[in-house]
This record gives structure tokens, sequence and C-alpha cells, in this order.
């Protein structure tokens, strides 16, 4: 899973992906420090991971993984090559959803480009270049569209929906908002590449203020909330200057900062556990004495399927799949793959099995 952090310059996008990846981004107070994008790979937390690996004791521990990228802070016009410009859009394309970083909090000692603080312009300013991006991706296909539908009567329901979908852009709304009335239409979107069309989680950078007075206190939190549930967007209140803090902690020192402000979890397990949601994916887990590993794989995936994202082979040979889920692995067989065989637990699973969250599987193959 790729993740890309985008923002206006200085709304603490840089000291944000710095506090979650450790991985010592530039961070500074002018626009532009970053050009070319960093990379940051995070684990994803799973507690179950680690019972299951005091329990094998293995010899490799591989949880799922997050890359984030911090792409340049953008400015308006970058669809007509302001700023960064197309540099900025490519970096986008390549995410598979984007982490809208748009600041919150009022600082007379950090300046904002547009000259005040106002989270609804930014995030507008951002996704209007988007759009602008999008309107004429769009409208190329649309030209195809209409050229081929001289020779096939079938592609007018194709060439309806771009029209419906330019009009939309045009009016200012991302692609990811407009109704889609049946599963082709979806297809479409799908193959067009729009970049508002990426899933989108807004991160709204706060003061430890209004995490101890209580987020809803924060009225530009509140309007790019109510944005969110228009726009069908994620939102994560969040504080940057406290993430980077947290980062440097020891787990039970994070642990007690986190108890202090009323808070069960950090900012990044937050952020994974939406990205998670936002995107339909589920992990599911293989152990023995060799490794105990977490797979990322969409809801409604198969077992087949599944079964290739550890090796071509294992999706080629498919027999069958051994399953049991985790909580029943650890409530009834205490952690036990006798125990669980021996009551009959582990489940014999064919090619329709469609996998759940927390499967711990072993598949069976030949080629």
């Amino acid at each position: 899973m790729k993740l890309g952090m985008v923002g206006l310059p200085n709304v603490g996008k840089s000291t944000l992906f710095n506090a979650i990846t450790n991985a010592g981004a530039q961070s500074a107070n002018y626009p532009f420090c970053t050009i070319e994008p960093n990379v940051g790979m995070v684990s994803v937390p799973d507690e179950r991971l680690e019972k299951l690996a005091a329990i094998y004791k293995p010899d490799k521990f591989t949880p799922a993984v997050i890359e984030f990228v911090d792409i340049a802070g953008l400015v308006k016009g970058a669809s007509k090559g302001e700023g960064l410009g197309n540099k900025f859009l490519s970096h986008i394309r390549e995410v598979d959803a984007i982490v809208h970083v748009v600041r919150c909090f009022e600082s007379d000692d950090i300046i904002h480009v547009e000259g005040s603080v106002d989270p609804l312009r930014d995030i507008e300013t951002i996704n209007l270049e988007l759009i602008f991006s999008d309107i004429e991706m769009a409208q190329r296909r649309l030209d195809r569209t209409l050229k081929a539908l001289k020779g096939d009567k079938k592609l007018q329901g194709e060439a309806d929906f771009l029209k419906r979908l330019i009009a939309h852009l045009e009016s200012g709304l991302p692609a990811r908002s407009i109704e889609l009335l049946d599963e082709s239409e979806q297809e479409i979107l799908d193959t067009t590449a729009l970049l508002s069309a990426k899933p989108v989680i807004y991160a709204c950078n706060m003061s430890e203020d209004d995490f101890r007075n209580g987020i809803d206190s924060n009225r530009n939190y509140l309007a790019v909330k109510a944005l969110a549930e228009k726009e069908k967007a994620e939102i994560l209140p969040i504080c940057a200057a406290l993430e980077e803090e947290i980062s440097s902690l020891s787990d039970e020192e994070k642990a007690l900062f986190l108890e202090d402000l009323g808070l069960e979890r950090s900012g990044l397990d937050r952020m994974i556990q939406k990205c998670y949601h936002l995107l339909g994916l589920i992990s599911y887990l293989t152990a023995g004495k060799p490794e105990v590993r977490a797979w990322t794989i969409r809801e409604g995936t198969k077992a087949p399927q599944a079964a290739g994202k550890i090796h071509s082979d294992f999706e080629r040979g498919f027999i069958r799949a051994e399953v049991i889920g985790f909580d029943e692995f650890m409530d009834v067989c205490g952690g036990s793959m006798v125990t669980a065989k021996e009551k009959g637990l582990v489940r014999s699973e064919g090619k329709d099995y469609v996998m759940k969250d927390g499967d711990i599987v072993l598949f069976r193959f030949n080629v």
C-alpha cells in the first residue's frame, strides 16, 4: 500500500511524515522544502502477529508494511505548471490513496502561504488543481469514445457517463463524490485514472491544546469533518508536533503519554486503521518456526488469489487452504495448532473461499 502525503506548504506535512516514518525528511519553514518525494516504510502494528510470534518464536518476524510518500507542497496553478506543477501531479498519480494534511491550528511563528489559516480554502486549492487535471484527462477519453461511437453504438453509455463526469468535475467536485449508477460506470471511473477519484484521508493538523480541550472545540476541524462526510472521505484529527514527540519515546513512555491525552492509540496507528478501512484492506496471517507474517489483501479476495500474494506458484497450483480464525485459535485452542486440529477446528477450504481478516492459513499447492 502506497500513501501520498500532500498539502500546501507549511501545513506540517513533512513534520508529520518525519514523525510517523522516522525517515528524516528535511523540514523547514519555507515553501518547496520538499522537492523530490521522500519515502518511508512503516510497519503495520498488529497485536495478533505479536502474540503468534510469542508462541512460535520464529526465525523471522514480518509485519505488513505501508509506504508513505511525502510529496512536495502544492500552490495554485500547479495543473498549469506553477510551482512544481506537473511533477507534483505525477507523484500523486502513483499512490493508492492520498493523506491530505490540512492546517487547523493558529500560530504566529509559522507562516502560511495564503496569509491566514482556512482549511476549507486550502483543501479547495489542492482539490481544484487535481480536478483541472482530471477534466483534461476525462475530456480526452470522451473524445476517443465519441470517435469510436460512430462504429460501435454500445459505447453510448460510456459517452453519457463521461459527459456527466466532466460536468461534475466542472462544478468543482472531486470524481470520488460522483454518484455511480451501476458497475459499468465504476469500471469506467477506475480505468480513467483520475487524481480526484483517489481515496482521501483529511489529516487535520491540530494543536496539543485542541487534544487536551477536546477536538470538537476546534471550528476548523468541524468544518473539515463536514466536508469529508459530503465528499465520502475519511478524517483524522492529529497533532504533528505531538507525533514528533511520541516517535522518540519508548513503548511504555508512549502509552503513558497517550493516556495523559485521553488517547488509546498514536496518530500513526489511527491513520493506518483509516487507510485499511478506506481501501477495503484486511490481513491474513501465516505462522510457523521459520516465519510469522501478515499479508495484506483486499476484502473479498478468494483463497487462491490470497495465496498468490506469497508466490505465483501458490495460486497456480492451489489445492486447498487450511484455515482457522485467530480469535478461535487463541480463545478455544490456547494458541496450539495441535489442539486446533484435535478439536477439528482447522477447516479445509477450496477455491471459492473468501478470506477473512485474521485468518491463520496454511496453503497446500502442487506445481
